[in-house]
């Protein structure tokens, strides 16, 4: 009504008063806009918070179905999240309500007054301002009216048209006036009501939150509290015993982690039926070139496993059933060695990084190929084995000087040749002799074949190696072309011994344990691989490579043949040997076969039955 007075009573001033009420009216609708966009954050918020209480319920009880690799003692742990995600749940709602509230009694009061009053003070000015202009154009045609009479019915016409655009102007402005005045008392109502919606809301909010919880949440998070404080208190212990272990690792000596710091004496655990370390496999990637490539391998029941870095899990490199591994030279590196597949085949060749890991890996492989792990306590099978080993004879090598192979081994005790549970050595009887009775204490074991030089050269007289086309020349082997026999075994040569009989099978049984015996206690892993050849008429071993022959022996000489009764592939048989004194001697000679030595002691046996109708006709 100020504004309305004002006009009334001076004219003048209305236009500087009018100015100052616009530009009321514009600062609060621009104030207004500012305040609802922060009306609605609020709101938009609280509408996250809904799906956000949504989803993290959600969440809480996910936790169950992760499938932790490490979830021991995760159960109270589910069970208090089970519990969190239903007063989540409950929270949900609450803020579901709250947000409801908030738009009734915040946003939408706010909204009302800019639409509703700043949008009628809007249009009450643009109409007041049309009014305004069309008295001026009134105005202006009534004041170019002409002096004379004979217009005075234009005059009057004009003189009507501005009375109607005068009360026009005066309505618009009187409507428009008091909408600004009504504004000042609007715009205090507007700014409070919103806000008294707000601080409702939030006090139903959380008068109800603690309605709901007050009663039974002090306890449960009383618990839960306890159960935070009793695991920070086992990590303050856990990372006291880390700390001590850092501090003890730091006190050691430097030579611990120094790569084959003994390789004098190492101490190495050949009962081992599992290992796990890093090795450089050697990768073939090209005609001539290699690289080798460091990965953690572990062995897992029969098989030799390999993760790469970075990988979850390891995936099979190769299965080591029944394989064969021996120590081998590669490209002037230390520590090599071979794992060679049942069927002949060169497997992967791995490198070691010191002499301990490199033999305990070569004896885990073996305990492995051997199949100890499926026995009911293949520790104890793998034990007893080693303690076998240590009772077996001192053997040389075929590098030592002939005079000191012909001295017997003092390192053989009579008391240590009575173990009658070997998982090596067949199950031994009372009627069966005692092995003083069937090899010599003391009698040294030969590891590679060596022939004297005429009975080399005897044997290999007119041979050569074998054309890569296939062709063979007329004198190679001639004994092969009239034989009604021949078969071919690949086989590694393990080791040879003189005995003192060949009246029983026996005897090839106790070669096998002191020759194994031998090679694992004194670390002889290398073995050389050859082709048995089985004729009508002799055994032949055949280098693979040159296809020389190395060893020859009659038929007829072999006085017994026979496979371990419980490792499959190892095989063995007598050979009785003429002196030039006219006197006889007994050797034994042990090899690993790729496949069953039944197999080749059958083809010996047709062999001799050859024989043996050949003469009766």
């Amino acid at each position: 009504m100020m504004l309305l007075y004002r006009m009334e009573t001076d004219f003048k001033k209305t236009r500087s008063l009018l100015s100052v009420f616009e530009e009321d009216a514009g600062t609060l609708t621009d104030y207004t806009n500012q305040l609802l966009q922060a009306m609605q954050r609020v709101y938009g918020a609280q509408n996250e918070m809904c799906l956000a209480t949504q989803q993290l319920s959600k969440q809480l009880l996910a936790y169950e179905k992760q499938n932790f690799a490490l979830g021991k003692g995760d159960e109270e742990v589910i069970s208090t999240l089970h519990y969190f995600s239903k007063v989540v749940d409950e929270l949900n709602v609450l803020h579901t309500e709250l947000a409801k509230q908030l738009a009734d009694t915040m946003v939408l009061p706010i909204i009302q007054f800019r639409e509703k009053d700043l949008t009628e003070v809007s249009t009450l000015k643009d109409l007041f301002g049309l009014a305004s202009h069309e008295h001026d154009l009134s105005m202006a045609k009534y004041s170019r009216l002409p002096k004379k009479k004979e217009n005075e019915k234009v005059k009057t016409e004009v003189g009507k048209e501005v009375a109607a655009a005068r009360r026009k102007q005066h309505l618009s402005s009187l409507q428009y006036y008091c909408a600004l005045n009504a504004l000042q008392y609007r715009k205090r109502m507007a700014m409070m009501e919103p806000m008294i919606g707000f601080a409702h809301g939030q006090i139903n909010f959380f008068k109800k939150g603690a309605e709901m919880f007050s009663k039974h949440m002090d306890s449960f998070l009383s618990s839960v509290a306890d159960m935070v404080q009793s695991i920070q208190v086992e990590l303050e212990a856990e990372a006291e015993k880390m700390r001590v272990s850092q501090q003890e690792f730091l006190s050691v000596d430097e030579s611990v982690y120094t790569p084959d710091s003994d390789v004098a004496a190492p101490q190495i655990n050949r009962n081992l039926i599992q290992k796990a370390g890093y090795l450089n496999l050697r990768n073939k990637t090209g005609l001539v070139t290699t690289t080798w490539e460091r990965l953690y391998f572990f062995t897992q029941g029969g098989n030799l496993m390999c993760q790469p870095r970075g990988a979850v899990a390891g995936g099979l490199i190769q299965d080591l059933d029944n394989c064969s591994v021996m120590a081998v030279d590669c490209e002037d590196r230390r520590y090599c060695f071979q794992i060679t597949t049942p069927n002949g085949k060169s497997g992967i060749i791995l490198q070691a990084e010191s002499r301990k890991e490199n033999e305990e890996w070569i004896c885990a492989i073996n305990n492995i190929s051997r199949q100890i792990y499926l026995t009911d306590n293949p520790e104890a099978v793998a034990i007893k084995l080693n303690q076998t080993a240590l009772q077996a004879v001192t053997p040389i090598t075929s590098f030592g000087k002939k005079q000191e192979s012909s001295c017997p081994s003092q390192n053989l005790k009579n008391s240590e040749m009575e173990n009658e549970n070997d998982k090596i050595v067949p199950n031994a009887t009372a009627s069966l002799p005692e092995a003083e009775e069937l090899i010599a204490p003391g009698t040294p074991i030969q590891f590679d074949i060596v022939l004297p030089a005429t009975e080399f050269l005897d044997q290999n007289r007119g041979s050569r190696r074998t054309n890569p086309f296939g062709e063979t020349e007329d004198e190679s082997f001639p004994e092969a072309e009239d034989s009604l026999l021949q078969q071919m075994f690949i086989v590694r040569f393990l080791g040879s011994m003189a005995v003192k009989t060949d009246s029983t099978t026996e005897v090839i049984y106790e070669a096998m344990r002191q020759v194994l015996a031998a090679r694992a206690i004194h670390n002889i892993f290398r073995m050389t691989e050859s082709h048995l050849m089985v004729t009508s008429q002799s055994l032949r071993l055949i280098d693979p490579q040159t296809q020389v022959s190395r060893a020859n022996f009659e038929l007829t000489s072999v006085t017994q043949f026979a496979a371990h009764q419980e490792n499959k592939r190892l095989v063995g048989f007598v050979i009785r040997i003429p002196e030039s004194t006219g006197e006889e001697s007994l050797s034994t000679y042990i090899f690993e076969s790729n496949s069953e030595g039944e197999k080749i002691c059958y083809a010996i046996n047709l062999g001799k039955e050859i024989i043996a109708v050949q003469k009766a006709h």
